[in-house]
């Protein structure tokens, strides 16, 4: 049943991570079934409640699932091997169009602003007992949303986007609960919610968003929170319209209670509007990231939701970290208050390489999606064959198994550092490694 790999262990935690280790090493492979409670015991030497407890450790931490009397199993992607983990590597010669960074040229000096906050730290150390947030920053953030149109709320600083949702998650769920998350999606998230116990429905998307059909399935089914990106959509370049907002909205507001988590990594890098959902349910978050415009180095994201989620994140931060290091605080905010990112003439830039490479792709007949932001989601037949013919032709592209629970196979392509002639050269080798599919979609 289990091969060669003999589970050991003598407690729960020794069991647990003895499973853990062999999945790690691929020597437990997903959907590999592990032995009944009562047998794993005997041969180990333990109590059953011993087994059980391990097993009940693992499924909060998203590495086995468990189907009643058909026993546990390792699950199809389990927590504890990333989805970074699925990609390809780049040899020399290989241009690396996989991995979702910003054009650096686009990206602001840092040196000014963290000069100035540096100055500003000497005159005005920061102490233990001081505020997490640092007030003059929480003022512009805060106006930036008012103006956008996300309701009032408080404003709190984490490391990045993904730190905000796993604080957000931690703080309003517990582990079995179900999360509606967008498929395809960001891949980093969808490996996220199963290691916080939780366990992950896909919700389609198309162009607009999420389809609203699939929300109500997904809430109705009793999901307790759901995740949407307004734009920017990690990997299809999805944004919410206007008539998508009005119709999840309205679907939100009959499921008051489920927790509402906002994501608007995109801001800064897109000039569509954003149309926030928040406000539509009790319980609601927003995230706004710095990584893409400013440099994913900045780790640097503002949260705002209603009272109770961000005290919540709130509290458990100062048990943890304590706070966002508040001289990284004043540098963003000196890189806000500067306009050292001029951001119609970045999502300009991003824009005009996205469509160009959807036109050429249209051009040699394969459908390709891409609304804003710098990635293009190309659906594909084969994907596994898809991505090896463009690397033997010189361009590393993304899986689309890194993003993708149920959804149709697909490749995502990075356009930032591509020129007019990198376009044509990607374009011909998509075209030869999938051949035409104007008929193809990603929902």
């Amino acid at each position: 049943m289990l091969g060669e790999y003999p589970i050991q262990g003598s407690g729960a935690a020794e069991i647990a991570r003895s499973v853990e280790q062999a999945v790690g090493a691929g020597r437990l492979e997903p959907g590999q079934l592990l032995p009944p409670l009562r047998e794993l015991a005997s041969r180990l030497g333990v109590n059953p409640n011993t087994v059980a407890a391990a097993y009940r450790t693992l499924r909060e931490r998203g590495v086995i699932e468990t189907a009643g009397r058909r026993g546990s199993r390792i699950r199809s992607k389990p927590a504890i091997t990333a989805r970074e983990a699925i990609r390809v590597d780049v040899p020399a010669g290989v241009r690396d169009v996989s991995d979702g960074n910003p054009d650096t040229s686009l990206l602001p000096s840092l040196t000014a602003a963290f000069t100035a906050a540096a100055v500003y730290a000497d005159e005005r150390p920061v102490l233990y007992g001081q505020e997490a947030v640092e007030p003059e920053l929480a003022r512009y953030a805060r106006g930036a949303l008012d103006q956008d149109g996300v309701p009032a709320g408080p404003i709190a600083v984490t490391s990045g986007s993904l730190d905000a949702i796993e604080r957000v998650l931690a703080a309003q769920l517990k582990p079995g609960d179900t999360v509606a998350v967008e498929d395809p999606g960001w891949g980093s998230l969808l490996d996220l919610v199963p290691a916080l116990g939780l366990r992950a429905v896909p919700v389609r998307v198309d162009d607009d968003g999420p389809l609203p059909d699939d929300v109500t399935a997904a809430l109705d089914g009793g999901a307790r929170a759901i995740i949407v990106t307004d734009r920017a959509q990690n990997p299809t370049g999805a944004v919410i319209s206007a008539p998508r907002a009005r119709a999840l909205r309205r679907i939100l507001a009959t499921h008051p209670d489920v927790l509402l988590i906002e994501d608007d990594h995109g801001h800064g890098i897109v000039d569509q509007r954003l149309r926030p959902l928040a406000g539509a349910t009790h319980a609601w978050a927003f995230v706004r990231s710095t990584a893409k415009a400013y440099g994913p180095d900045l780790r640097l994201a503002v949260l705002t939701g209603d009272d109770l989620t961000v005290d919540r994140v709130r509290g458990r931060q100062r048990l943890g970290p304590g706070w966002v290091s508040r001289l990284q605080q004043r540098a963003v905010l000196g890189l806000w208050v500067g306009r050292s990112v001029d951001a119609t003439a970045v999502a300009a830039s991003y824009g005009a390489r996205r469509d160009a490479l959807i036109s050429a792709l249209a051009e040699r007949g394969v459908a390709a999606h891409g609304r804003s932001g710098m990635n293009v989601w190309v659906p594909v037949p084969d994907e596994t064959g898809a991505v090896a013919r463009l690397l033997h032709s010189g361009w590393a592209v993304a899986p689309g198994a890194r993003f993708r629970i149920g959804a149709p196979p697909g490749v995502r392509i990075t356009v930032s550092t591509l020129t007019p002639d990198d376009i044509r050269a990607v374009a011909d080798a998509v075209a030869d490694a999938t051949g035409p599919a104007p008929a193809r979609r990603y929902v």
